[in-house]
């Protein structure tokens, strides 16, 4: 009996499998017309959608510009009523700059003028003070001239009287010694004759004495004529070098006066010229100056502002290198987790496909259990715009839909096989008691003996489950536990599995019926 029991589910298990593969195959079938229907919906749609948006987009366009000439030409009136303002502004300024400049200009040819002026009255009262000073110059060189020249006079008449007056006096010293000699030559002639041996010899030494006496007379006369005529030579000489001297500085003065005069004049006209060079030049370093100044200041400012941008760009590249780290440390974290995460999620895929069952293998997505019309409201409702930014990003996520529906199926099984494991559970806990109490009644002992009877006990609780039949099946099993108690414990695995005594086809209806009954988990 338990061979053909087990022969008949067999053939009952392939003809549901056989069931369920050609239902796949029809619902595949009925599933891939829809999704050619909806193609083809979906692009006469898409084709209207952007035909529709291309014309709207035209004429958005030729609105847009039409509104953006008439803001661009409302901007560019009011820049020309600005630069208007601002040109007549800078007219203004221009013209006063102009005036002060015109005004600044009088001042400084008056200035000028009167500089000029005073110059030409200081060159005058120079030129007063220089005729003044040469006048008395020369009115002292005259006077200094004449007082030499009658003072050279006195002395040259004085020096002639008393040269005539020595020459007076020497002719008459030679006439007195003539008239002297005379006497004496007279009287010796007359002495001779008388006393001629007698004073030969003194009147020879009268004779050369007279003669050395007159000789020495005679040369201090001429050493005293001579040392005088020295003695005015050198007095005379300096008043003469003097008196040359002063008619050179004359002569050398006349000739620097006239140069002076030149140089003066030409001095005069160089002051003029430089004057006047000075004055463009004044004019032209003010001009530099102030256009090195409004540089300087331009280059400051521009200085500060890169300076001020420098530091500002430092501190936003600091800040961005900062947040950069911490965002880069942050998405390597991030993406570890997400990398651990995938990992992870490919092990589970890995052990989920190893426990698959063939049915799951062939079947991997279950077919929706909405009816038609509500099938297509759905549709509807998926193909409308969504408006909600979480209807939005939601639809970001319509690759997963298959993911979702196999987690919602893997999901459900999960609940119903916990159900089922607490149930079994249950069935076990009471098997065992049933087990406990029929070998306590077959044994013999003092607590058994004590006790009431369990076979009593345990067939008045097996009364309440002895319509359904699974209760004679677990009895069955009972009583074949008493016999071979290592094969009495049908605790399900660890994975989560059904029970093996299910046949594929009851696991597949009970499962699509739970997908039917239970709610879709998102």
């Amino acid at each position: 009996m338990p061979a053909k029991r087990h022969s008949k589910a067999s053939v009952t298990g392939q003809d549901g499998l056989l069931l369920l593969q050609s239902q796949a195959l029809a619902q595949e079938e009925a599933a891939k017309a829809k999704r050619e229907l909806l193609t083809r919906f979906l692009k006469d749609k898409l084709a209207k959608e952007q035909h529709s948006s291309t014309l709207n987009l035209h004429k958005l366009n030729v609105q847009w510009q039409a509104i953006l000439r008439e803001a661009k030409a409302k901007e560019l009136r009011q820049d020309v009523e600005i630069l208007s303002q601002t040109f007549a502004r800078v007219m203004d300024c221009k013209d006063s700059a102009i005036e002060s400049l015109v005004t600044d200009l009088e001042e400084a040819e008056e200035q000028h003028a009167r500089a000029l002026r005073s110059h030409l009255h200081n060159i005058d009262r120079l030129l007063q003070l220089q005729s003044c000073r040469l006048a008395c110059l020369e009115e002292g060189y005259s006077a200094q001239l004449s007082a030499l020249q009658s003072e050279f006079e006195a002395e040259r008449t004085a020096i002639l009287e008393q040269h005539k007056r020595e020459s007076c006096y020497l002719r008459d010293m030679a006439l007195t010694l003539e008239q002297n000699y005379s006497e004496s030559d007279h009287e010796a002639t007359l002495n001779f004759q008388s006393a001629r041996d007698d004073i030969k010899n003194k009147s020879l030494q009268e004779k050369q004495y007279c003669r050395l006496q007159l000789n020495g007379k005679t040369a201090e006369l001429w050493e005293q004529f001579r040392q005088a005529m020295q003695s005015f030579t050198e007095a005379t000489e300096h008043q003469k070098i003097a008196f040359e001297v002063l008619k050179e500085k004359d002569q050398k003065s006349s000739r620097e006066i006239e140069m002076q005069e030149k140089k003066l004049q030409k001095l005069q006209d160089l002051v003029a010229a430089t004057k006047a060079q000075i004055v463009a030049h004044l004019r032209e370093n003010e001009e530099q100056n102030q256009h090195l100044r409004m540089e300087k200041e331009r280059a400051l400012r521009q200085l500060q502002e890169l300076k001020s941008k420098l530091n500002q760009a430092r501190a936003k590249a600091h800040g961005n290198l900062a947040r950069l780290t911490m965002q880069s440390g942050a998405a390597l974290r991030t993406l570890q987790q997400v990398v651990d995460k995938g990992q992870r999620i490919l092990r589970l895929a890995e052990m989920c496909r190893k426990l698959e069952t063939e049915e799951e293998k062939l079947l991997p997505f279950y077919p929706s259990s909405l009816a038609e019309g509500e099938q297509r409201d759905a549709q509807r409702v998926f193909e409308e715009t969504p408006t909600e930014p979480l209807a939005q990003a939601m639809r970001d996520y319509v690759g997963l839909e298959r993911f979702w529906q196999r987690f919602n199926k893997a999901k459900l099984e999960e609940k119903a096989l916990e159900q089922e494991r607490a149930a079994l559970r249950q069935r076990n806990r009471q098997l065992r008691a049933l087990l406990r109490q029929y070998i306590e009644g077959i044994s013999i002992s003092q607590g058994v003996l004590v006790e009431p009877n369990p076979l009593l006990r345990a067939q008045h609780k097996s009364c309440g489950p002895r319509d359904s039949p699974h209760a004679h099946g677990d009895l069955a099993q009972g009583h074949q536990g008493a016999t071979r108690p290592n094969s009495l414990d049908p605790v399900p695995s660890s994975s989560g599995r059904e029970s093996p005594a299910m046949s594929p086809a009851q696991r597949g209806t009970r499962g699509h019926h739970r997908d039917r009954d239970c709610p879709e988990v998102p």
